[in-house]
């Protein structure tokens, strides 16, 4: 896409900021606004506030995450899946390793987190986005914690896609390097409205305290987990007793995200904004 808004598109956008202006008018009960971004200039992420993953990242994948593929525009953050082919730069003939062995690459996306500097513990995160829901695609709203190796630092999935499914998933680590113990909640698109549940945008919340991580999608409850007493196997910390980093991405293929055979690219992933809210002072 390159940046380039389809006339289609468009007219979402346009439609969503009329939904936007009734969501900045609501109120948090006990609980201010203590982060944000609303995307609302165009150009690059704000770079005092997000990262960039870069290259073949996890599971697998088939994208490679580079920052051309993420721009904010019309008010949106915009992730863009594409067919793209170009060199691995750090293909090596020969070998075992899924991210060295591909000659060449043939996806490209972006993965945006949130800088280490701006990671929040307890408090109402809250992400308004749309999601292209094609097999394929993989798109996620999700934290991890800051200290620890995966999933030793706690992972919680607010929004996952894939396999015509919404998913709300917390992992902390088992025994043995990178198995995790996980909570998940699996929710069938068709359940939720289907084709055109998915072609709106939708309000994605977490709220975590210390005793429970609760997942909704407008109000509606996804997922939830006591954690007064959840440890790691491996080291025995409580790893949602820490502070945690978000990460917005639109993942490609993989061990999840299915064949790509038949999705049409490019594709967008749509964000309209990240509110964080806490009771009291940071």
């Amino acid at each position: 896409m390159n940046g380039t808004i389809f006339p289609a598109l468009l007219i979402c956008l346009l439609a969503g900021n009329m939904q936007r202006a009734y969501a900045q008018d609501t109120t948090h009960k006990g609980y201010q606004l203590v982060w944000s971004d609303e995307f609302s200039q165009d150009g690059p992420p704000d770079p005092a506030r997000w990262r960039f993953e870069q290259g073949f990242v996890r599971n697998e994948e088939a994208q490679w995450y580079q920052a051309d593929n993420a721009t904010c525009s019309g008010g949106y953050l915009v992730i863009s899946g594409r067919r793209e082919t170009k060199p691995n730069p750090g293909y090596q003939a020969g070998s075992r390793n899924w991210k060295s062995r591909r000659a060449s690459i043939e996806y490209t996306s972006s993965s945006v987190a949130m800088r280490p500097e701006h990671a929040f513990q307890y408090g109402r995160l809250e992400v308004r986005a749309k999601i292209d829901a094609q097999t394929g695609l993989w798109p996620a709203i999700w934290t991890v914690g800051v200290a620890g190796q995966w999933p030793s630092n706690g992972e919680i999935d607010v929004m996952e896609y894939y396999n015509n499914g919404i998913l709300a998933n917390f992992a902390y680590a088992d025994t043995g390097k990178f198995k995790a113990i996980w909570d998940g909640s699996f929710h069938r698109l068709d359940s939720l409205g289907g084709t055109a549940w998915a072609n709106e945008f939708h309000t994605w919340t977490l709220d975590w305290d210390e005793d429970s991580l609760v997942v909704k999608v407008d109000g509606m409850l996804l997922n939830s987990m006591d954690i007064r007493n959840i440890a790691n196997k491996t080291d025995g910390r409580n790893p949602f007793h820490q502070p945690h980093y978000l990460l917005l991405n639109l993942a490609m293929g993989g061990n999840r995200g299915g064949s790509l055979q038949q999705t049409v690219l490019p594709s967008s992933y749509l964000i309209d904004y990240v509110r964080l809210y806490q009771k009291g002072k940071l």
